[in-house]
């Protein structure tokens, strides 16, 4: 079948997963006068950003919990003549997070810089001088590094021919570009817990610590620089309002019709074949994990086999609860750290298993949107990093993981949780690999736990078939929200200038 666009001068597009990359890509396409198909194997939208109920009134989204750079979903309304308080709305988190430490100590992450560093004076007693020069630091790296690493293709010549890359270049001294995230951090701060603090943020694109390099303690500033937010209806509202404007301007979601091959002719993308139907196409992007799509999608066209081997980053086990009780002590995001930090990331990274004491992430958005649960309850979304599925035995991993969580939570809070808990559900990584077609479950792609890792990324093109472009977490920039809306910013770029 061959789908025909509305201009001549602009080919149809085919875009294979309806996730969020895959979205801001089909609104960005359709806006440029570009017929566009999203082909999706799923019955609707958003990838791992969908939700879901559970028995009893309690509302969840499925993955995504934090929203930062919300000037990027703005930016995709403004480009269409739209005005995103028409579709979309948010508002700035005060404070942004409650830490539980394992000795007892309790912290809150403030929005406010200054009133952030007070309190971690008052409860760490780190001066507050020390946070407040680290959190410039952290705002300088980003601000002179983001136009290039994160804006921009890496895997383009005329990248580096830009003002953006000497301002970049100026402050790689600054980065420790060969020193890790940790220790950036135990150098800057004496107190062990606030090093864990901050070495949690290795965890936004799934590495480690330990590993990654230094330059990664400017993700803080996405935080604690430009805020973090939370959308009116949840997370699930961003890829809602998104699929509501692609659609407006007239692209096609076709659901439950997955793409079984991008069909390839002498170096040149010719389309896509689905249970269907076979569709001419000239521009394929693939939405999907970059190595199912060339195991599964591309069987005849040779891959890039050192890139499909770099290693994986973390998955998460989520076990989501409907609880019959309301803690006013926890916020919309809750952190309760374990003993040893090191031993956790060592076992995801080295062991491949789950640490006995792990880190437990809880999220609660019936905090912000009470319809979420009964009066009375809250639906908490229980999170641990986990490595990439390789085949352990998540049943038993699960299990040991579910009392360990208790345990560390309950600890905390001086309450018994199991007894609350009134609806559950689980989503192990292999549960995530089978329903979002992410390779092993990670959801980031390849870790970051190298100091090229950026560098070593999948481009958002292919080297080697014309017309075949990548987008969302597996690619180039990264992983999370706003990284896979600016990688669909980056392939309607490079489309445009073909």
């Amino acid at each position: 079948m061959a789908v025909r666009s509305r201009s001549s001068s602009k080919p149809p597009v085919a875009i294979i997963g309806a996730g969020i990359a895959g979205i801001a890509a089909a609104v960005r396409l359709a806006a440029r006068g570009h017929a566009v198909t999203v082909f999706e194997a799923a019955a609707s939208f958003g990838g791992k950003m969908h939700q879901f109920e559970l028995p009893g009134g309690y509302r969840f989204d499925a993955g995504p919990s934090l929203f930062t750079l919300p000037e990027l979903v703005d930016e995709l309304f403004r480009l269409c003549g739209r005005d995103p308080q028409e579709y979309f709305r948010y508002q700035r988190l005060d404070p942004i997070t409650q830490y539980f430490f394992a000795d007892g100590t309790r912290l809150t992450a403030w929005a406010d810089e200054e009133k952030f560093a007070a309190e971690i004076e008052a409860k760490l007693q780190v001066p507050a001088v020390t946070v407040q020069r680290f959190l410039r630091r952290s705002a300088k790296a980003y601000g002179a590094t983001a136009n290039t690493f994160l804006h921009k293709s890496l895997h383009k010549a005329k990248t580096y021919l830009t003002p953006d890359v000497l301002q970049a270049v100026a402050v790689l001294p600054q980065l420790g570009l060969t020193a890790t995230m940790h220790q950036r951090h135990a150098k800057t701060f004496a107190d062990p817990r606030l090093v864990q603090l901050f070495d949690r943020f290795a965890t936004y694109n799934g590495s480690d610590p330990y590993q990654a390099p230094a330059t990664l303690s400017m993700i803080p500033h996405l935080e604690h620089g430009i805020g973090a937010f939370y959308p009116e209806g949840g997370i699930y509202s961003i890829a809602q309002s998104l699929v509501s404007l692609a659609e407006e301007l007239g692209a096609t979601f076709r659901y439950n019709e997955p793409v079984e091959e991008i069909l390839t002719a002498d170096g040149l993308v010719t389309g896509v074949r689905t249970p269907q139907d076979v569709y001419d196409f000239g521009l394929v992007i693939s939405n999907m994990d970059v190595v199912p799509t060339y195991r599964r999608l591309l069987p005849h066209a040779p891959a890039p086999e050192r890139t499909l081997r770099q290693p994986r980053s973390s998955s998460a086990l989520i076990f989501y609860w409907g609880i019959e009780h309301e803690f006013p002590e926890l916020g919309l995001h809750n952190i309760f750290f374990s003993q040893d930090y090191k031993r956790e990331f060592d076992a995801i990274f080295q062991d491949k298993t789950v640490a006995a004491d792990p880190t437990v992430y809880v999220n609660i958005t019936s905090k912000c949107s009470p319809a979420d649960a009964p009066s009375g309850h809250e639906n908490w979304f229980v999170m641990v990093n986990v490595p990439h599925d390789e085949g352990q035995d998540w049943e038993a991993l699960t299990a040991h993981t579910r009392q360990a969580v208790l345990k560390r939570v309950s600890q905390a809070l001086g309450r018994d949780i199991e007894p609350l808990i009134r609806s559950e559900r689980v989503w192990t990584p292999p549960g995530i690999a089978a329903d979002t077609s992410s390779f092993g479950g990670a959801l980031y792609g390849s870790s970051s736990n190298n100091m090229l890792a950026a560098f070593l990324r999948h481009p958002n093109f292919s080297r080697k078939l014309e017309g075949l472009y990548f987008c969302g977490g597996s690619v180039h920039p990264g992983g999370g929200i706003p990284l896979c809306l600016l990688s669909a910013k980056i392939v309607a770029g490079l489309i445009s200038t073909r």
